[in-house]
């Protein structure tokens, strides 16, 4: 009987021991999640078809879609029965500092991963690749970037595109008024409205807009991209065992083929991925 106590006891010491070990060693990220049971995932209300707010109220999008399969992989990786996700809006002007200050674990948007960025944020493996690009209103007369000349041009504040934008001007000598505006819903309504003749944005992100528009008028691109934009997921500098989760689920979506659904139900509609995207998901498939 004496010997049955002492192995159960030293059973229950062992998973006390391994219990106690694990969260002694973890840290950062995941170590905010294990104790909270909460992770906090932020996300665009109008990135449209990346990262939005649906129908129902809740957030939607491409991106969504796969910072989910992130939520699973850390509820695996931290071996918690349940998982809440709490998710917070952010804008183009504040995303990065949401990030840095804690207030999310992991921004789930269409933000660029740059190197002055990664000043501030680190990043996941690349999550799209898309280019910048003029959206008009057929009949504004801009229909090459030749046509920019004069005419008044939205750009939402905080993005990649402002900078594109401006040395795109600056280097071709085009005198175009440049408007700042919030956010891609109000540069949508300044070119219904006639404010704008133009407005700059990722090409993914002018399809969506335009696909959403209601009335009568209808939209046209220019053909020219103005910039590379790759994009990647936020999460906070030196919390690489957090990263690593992230990574490898994203790996994981891309190496076994079912990025190919979740792309279908958002971009079905713009056509096939470009040869480009294709090889980022081959070559972002990291092998364990």
């Amino acid at each position: 009987m004496r010997r049955h106590v002492m192995i159960v006891t030293l059973a229950v010491m062992t998973v006390l021991a391994t219990a106690t070990s694990q969260a002694q060693t973890l840290t950062g990220t995941l170590k905010k999640v294990k104790e909270s049971g909460t992770l906090t995932l932020g996300y665009r209300e109008n990135a449209l078809p990346f990262s939005f707010t649906g129908s129902d109220g809740q957030p939607a999008g491409y991106s969504i879609e796969l910072c989910q399969e992130i939520a699973a992989a850390v509820q695996q990786e931290l071996k918690l029965t349940s998982l809440a996700l709490r998710w917070v809006p952010v804008t183009p002007a504040n995303r990065v500092d949401a990030v840095v200050n804690g207030t999310v674990d992991i921004e789930c948007g269409s933000t660029t991963k740059t190197l002055s960025r990664q000043e501030k944020v680190d990043f996941t493996l690349m999550t799209f690749i898309d280019g910048a690009s003029l959206l008009t209103v057929e009949g504004s007369g801009v229909q090459t970037a030749a046509d920019l000349a004069g005419k008044r041009i939205g750009v939402a504040a905080g993005t990649t595109t402002e900078k594109v934008l401006a040395d795109f001007l600056r280097s071709t000598s085009l005198a175009a008024t440049v408007v700042v505006v919030k956010d891609h819903d109000e540069g949508l309504a300044g070119l219904q409205t006639s404010k704008l003749e133009a407005y700059a944005s990722d090409r993914t992100i002018l399809a969506g807009l335009a696909l959403q528009a209601r009335g009568t008028a209808r939209y046209a691109m220019i053909s020219q991209e103005l910039s590379y934009e790759p994009y990647g997921f936020m999460v906070r500098r030196d919390d690489s065992a957090f990263r690593l989760v992230a990574n490898r689920a994203l790996a994981r979506v891309y190496r076994s083929g079912a990025v190919g659904a979740i792309y279908a139900k958002w971009f079905g509609g713009l056509g096939k991925p470009t040869a480009a995207l294709v090889l980022m998901y081959a070559l972002e498939g990291l092998p364990e």
